[in-house]
Order: C-alpha cells, then sequence, then structure tokens
C-alpha cells in the first residue's frame, strides 16, 4: 500500500519517519528517523495530551529532482498533529520531475490531522505529490493539501509546467477513495478546470455523519468556488480561489466547525498558524 518512487533520480533525497503512542494518557513521539534536510522542531502540547509537530525543510524549496519522502504512525489510541511552520516550494524545473510523498498509517483509536501550509508551485515547475492514508475501522482523520499555482503577487501564472497530485485512502486494509488530478497549463486556464484560480485544495475528513455534511453545507452558505459532498462516512470539501490565504482560512474554518463533533476535541488552532 506504501508508495515509494523506484525511478533512479538526482538531487537531494529526503525522508523522515514518525511514530507517535500513548503514553501516561499523552502522545508523544515514540521514534524519529530522518535522512537528508528534513527534520522536525521539538513537539508542543497547547492542549495537553495531543502532541503538535511542525516539519521543517531547511533548504525552503524543493527543485528538479529532489524526493521528500514522510512516512507517519500513529500507534492506537494516540493523538497528533502536523503541519509546517510556512509554505513549501517547489521551483521551476530543467525537466526533470521533483516528488513529494507522504505515507499515513492510523491505528484503531488513534487520532491524526495533516494540515500543513500551502505548496507553492512556481511557474515551470514539475512535480508529483502522492499522500497515502491507510485507516484502521475506528480510526479518525482530518486532512488537507492546498496548492498555489504561480506567483500571483509576482503576475505570475502557471503557463508551463506540470503538477501531478495523487490521493489514495485505505479503510481497514481495503482501498475506500482514489484520486489523480493533472494539472497544467491547459487546467489552469480552462473553464472546465482552475479557470484561473491559482489557489485549490481539498479536506478530508473520516468519519462523519449526514449531519457534518449539513453543517459544512451551512458554512459555505451562497459562497462560489466551494464544494462539499459525502462518500459513505468520508467528507471531502473541496476549494477553489485567488488567494491561498482565504481558501486556507475557509478550510480551517471547517477544521474548527468539525473537530469537536469528529474528533471530541475543542479547536486549537497551531500558533504557527497566527504568525
Amino acid at each position: 500500500m506504501t508508495i515509494l518512487g523506484t525511478e533512479k533520480v538526482e538531487g537531494w533525497q529526503a525522508q523522515l519517519d514518525l511514530e507517535f503512542g500513548l503514553s501516561h494518557k499523552k502522545t508523544i513521539l515514540t521514534q524519529r528517523r530522518h535522512s537528508g534536510p528534513l527534520t522536525i522542531q521539538r513537539p508542543f502540547y497547547p492542549e495537553g495530551d495531543v502532541c503538535h509537530l511542525y516539519i521543517l525543510h531547511p533548504p525552503g524549496g524543493v527543485v528538479a529532482s529532489d524526493s521528500l519522502t514522510i512516512n507517519v504512525q500513529a500507534q492506537a489510541n494516540s493523538a497528533a498533529l502536523i503541519t509546517t511552520p510556512a509554505a513549501t516550494k517547489f521551483y521551476r524545473s530543467d525537466g526533470a520531475t521533483a516528488r513529494q510523498t507522504v505515507n499515513i498509517k492510523v491505528a484503531e483509536g488513534a487520532t491524526f490531522e495533516w494540515v500543513p501550509q500551502e505548496t507553492i508551485m512556481y511557474e515551470g515547475a514539475k512535480v508529483r505529490s502522492d499522500i497515502c492514508v491507510e485507516l484502521a475501522a475506528n480510526a479518525r482523520f482530518m486532512g488537507w493539501e492546498v496548492q498555489v499555482l504561480g506567483r500571483p503577487a509576482a503576475n505570475e501564472g502557471f503557463a508551463t509546467g506540470e503538477v501531478h497530485l495523487n490521493w489514495l485512502i485505505y479503510r481497514a486494509e481495503q482501498l475506500f477513495y482514489q484520486e489523480r488530478i493533472k494539472l497544467d497549463a491547459r487546467a489552469f486556464m480552462a473553464r472546465w478546470g482552475l479557470n484561473n484560480h491559482s489557489a485549490l485544495g481539498t479536506l478530508f475528513v473520516y468519519p462523519v455523519l449526514p449531519a457534518h455534511l449539513a453543517a459544512v453545507q451551512e458554512l459555505i452558505g451562497e459562497q462560489s468556488g466551494r464544494g462539499v459532498t459525502l462518500i459513505d462516512n468520508l467528507l471531502i470539501c473541496r476549494a477553489l480561489d485567488e488567494r491561498a490565504d482565504r481558501l486556507r482560512g475557509f478550510f480551517q474554518q471547517v477544521w474548527a466547525l468539525l473537530r469537536p463533533e469528529v474528533l471530541q476535541r475543542s479547536a486549537c488552532e497551531p500558533r504557527i498558524w497566527a504568525t
């Protein structure tokens, strides 16, 4: 089930392996291994028992042929949240592809939140992003990815480049949801695509009830560029916007709305979100 690239490449090859476990009613980081320029800050505990962790990529940007791999295991009954202190940046490519692979396993009774800040794809970038989430039957998960194509503030669009975004979600060892998105200049400009919106994002919440879907629909109201659906008990929320901060702000609203009901925890934003 784990997604790992097999293509021989040159460039930075970074890997980060993290494992969370419950100890004396508090989630701790039980294992941490890293190679290459990918590491973490020390854990924070703003909620007392939930482990908040920030992933760091010291080079500040990803270039062609670089590969980042993050493997996370949340052991039984643990509760952890991972975010990033700033946007991840993928720079213009000379022809080779940059890769990001995230593998998340959430055990029985565990809660895990994957809520990074946005990923910026510079014009001309060639990127493949694979996210694989494996959920035990009674696991709980909230996660999102926000992508920005080009740099609108610098009047840069996405006239060249190619981005592949892939999600795999397993439930009780069975493939439950699969998504593949290809973004290029045509998709960026087309009405059937992004229609020149530079920011797009997808948010997943599991497990949810129809009442949670109704609550998010009420939050969206008449806003354009926002949508939500329910597949069995997996909620999928999508958004398009001209500004990444506004899109991420919307996802944070959904997160704050559903966290108390789905995860049984009040909304406690990582302090880095306010900087």
